[in-house]
């Protein structure tokens, strides 16, 4: 709510904005930028541009999430609770890789990609992404982040 206007005043063309994140229509020059990190920070937010500051905030969001978040007492180790939370983030990347390119089917994917069945498979891609697999490949040609940018 408060962002798409802010852009639109300055006159940055987007593709979307969601909450956390702007995806805008070509790269921005250093001057864009210094100009949207002033008009954010007047809006009481922060311009993260670069690769550690994002991941610095997934980091946080994911503890914030645990600590409060969770209503049972937590039995796991935070670095081993950060480590699976990444490694599935990256895991489910490669699935849209797979599923997108069309080469292999769900059986073949979820054999590759260690799950005891397609149901497994299905169920933990709907549990992160809200999406099922066929739905998903429906939507191949829409923005996806690559591997090292998660």
């Amino acid at each position: 709510m408060v962002v798409e206007p802010e852009l639109e005043k300055i006159g940055l063309p987007y593709n979307s904005v969601k909450i956390g994140e702007a995806e805008f229509i070509r790269n921005l020059e250093s001057e864009q930028l210094k100009q949207l990190g002033l008009v954010l920070k007047k809006a009481g937010l922060l311009l993260m541009d670069d690769k550690k500051s994002i991941l610095l905030e997934k980091v946080k969001s994911a503890i914030i999430d645990l600590v409060h978040y969770t209503e049972e007492q937590f039995k796991v180790n935070l670095s081993d609770f950060l480590s699976e939370k990444f490694y599935l983030t990256h895991k489910i990347e490669r699935l849209k890789e797979l599923f997108v390119n069309d080469e292999l089917n769900l059986f073949e994917i979820a054999y590759k990609m260690h799950y005891c069945s397609v149901v497994r498979l299905s169920n933990k891609f709907r549990k992160f992404t809200g999406l099922n697999a066929p739905h998903f490949k429906k939507f191949k040609n829409k923005r996806r982040d690559t591997l090292d940018d998660v």
